[in-house]
């Protein structure tokens, strides 16, 4: 069938999907997979959030409700988000999504005109490129200079882009894929460059209380950042409620009756029972949260270790997110892999371990000549890890050795 819009053309997906479909076909013919690629969790909703959406289920919570969310919620994730960020929000500056990705797509669409450049991490949310491409604005990619710890946003690179026409900056603290985090003056700067060229801020917060030591800050914090600032909040990954589909919109009150006018017409309104599941996360008993933290943890360091133990892999060890997203430079070269995909595909063919790497999250920028790849260990128990790391050694020793002969 033809005759489809015109715009299509540049709406891209969440390639993570595509290498999980690839996985599973590879499952399907009788081989063991290892589940690396896919950012969800395998591990439970804690139960009292389940039996809080289920009794508001019961009790008849099925019906359509305000646009902007439930005010019981929207209070509640005001208080409890603003104390952890420590500013002050209320009721009005809090709109309920369903789930953090619809706040990319609405920030776009109520801030950003045909035309407008938008500054966005790569590597990073390929959603980010894709949805400033489908709604016509210039795709801004910057990237991230490896440092002795961790990763910095390239400054120069940035400023660079930045022209008359440049409007948003989408700033994911605590990043997916590579892990980075922003020390106290890179926050700075990011504030700073936003405040003298007026640029508006989507600061993505997925990963906000997905910590394992230290502590989270956010850029809305910073002096004259609040007022032009969007917070993407969501419940997925703190309560692993990926698929119940509850996120949040934070921000100005003007600019949040935009987005609650944008959720009338998206989606009329966000699930009436589970935002109460939304309260009981917020409000309730936080051991099924914190046991959460401590089994990703876990598996974290496990990973870590098998991965920095391998010669020709150097990981940094983020203290947030569920990724790691190792340099794999040497490998990929004694593999001769003619590509990337070449390089994931030919790994999992011989080994079963499923991985992302660096081209599904974004098209490398110019320049760039260390190869990574991204490890999710969010949905795959420590023996599973242990066994796939096992095989992954035992597969690169072999190189190694057909190397020295």
């Amino acid at each position: 069938m033809t005759g489809f819009a015109y715009r299509l053309k540049s709406l891209g997906t969440e390639t993570a999907f595509t290498v999980s479909q690839d996985a599973a076909e590879f499952a399907a013919q009788g081989n063991k997979v290892y589940p690396f690629h896919l950012g969800d969790l395998d591990l439970p909703t804690p139960p009292n959030i389940m039996e809080a959406a289920v009794k508001a289920l019961r009790d008849g919570k099925t019906g359509y409700n305000p646009a902007a969310g439930i005010p019981q919620l929207r209070d509640r994730l005001a208080e409890v988000a603003g104390a952890e960020r420590k500013i002050s929000l209320g009721q009005d500056n809090v709109v309920i999504q369903p789930g953090g990705k619809p706040v990319i797509s609405k920030f776009i669409q109520a801030l950003m005109n045909p035309g407008d450049g938008v500054l966005y991490p790569n590597p990073g949310y390929p959603i980010y490129e894709s949805q400033i491409q489908y709604y016509g604005g210039q795709a801004l990619p910057y990237g991230y200079i490896p440092a002795a710890e961790g990763f910095n946003i390239d400054r120069e690179q940035v400023e660079c882009r930045i022209d008359s026409q440049t409007r948003l900056f989408i700033y994911n603290n605590y990043q997916n894929p590579i892990g980075a985090e922003s020390s106290s003056e890179e926050m700075e700067w990011v504030a700073e460059l936003a405040q003298k060229y007026n640029l508006w801020v989507l600061s993505d917060e997925a990963y906000f209380r997905v910590r394992y030591a230290g502590e989270s800050h956010s850029i809305a914090s910073l002096p004259g950042m609040q007022e032009r600032t969007v917070i993407l909040y969501t419940f997925s990954k703190t309560y692993a409620m990926t698929g119940w589909r509850l996120g949040a919109a934070i921000g100005p009150a003007d600019l949040m009756k935009v987005f609650a006018k944008l959720n009338v017409n998206d989606e009329s309104c966000t699930n009436h029972f589970i935002q109460y599941g939304g309260i009981e996360a917020l409000a309730g008993d936080q051991s099924g949260a914190e046991d959460l933290i401590t089994e990703l943890k876990l598996r974290r360091d496990i990973l870590a270790k098998y991965l920095n133990e391998i010669d020709g892999i150097s990981c940094y060890i983020p203290a947030s997110t569920f990724y790691l997203f190792p340099e794999v430079t040497e490998l990929y070269q004694q593999m001769e892999a003619q590509s990337y995909e070449d390089f994931r595909s030919s790994i999992l063919r011989e080994t079963g371990v499923s991985f992302c790497t660096r081209e599904h999250f974004g098209t490398p920028i110019t320049g760039e000549d260390r190869k990574y790849i991204r490890f999710a260990y969010s949905g795959i128990p420590v023996p599973e890890i242990k066994a796939g790391m096992e095989r992954l050694k035992e597969f690169w020793g072999s190189l190694k050795s057909v190397a020295t002969v």
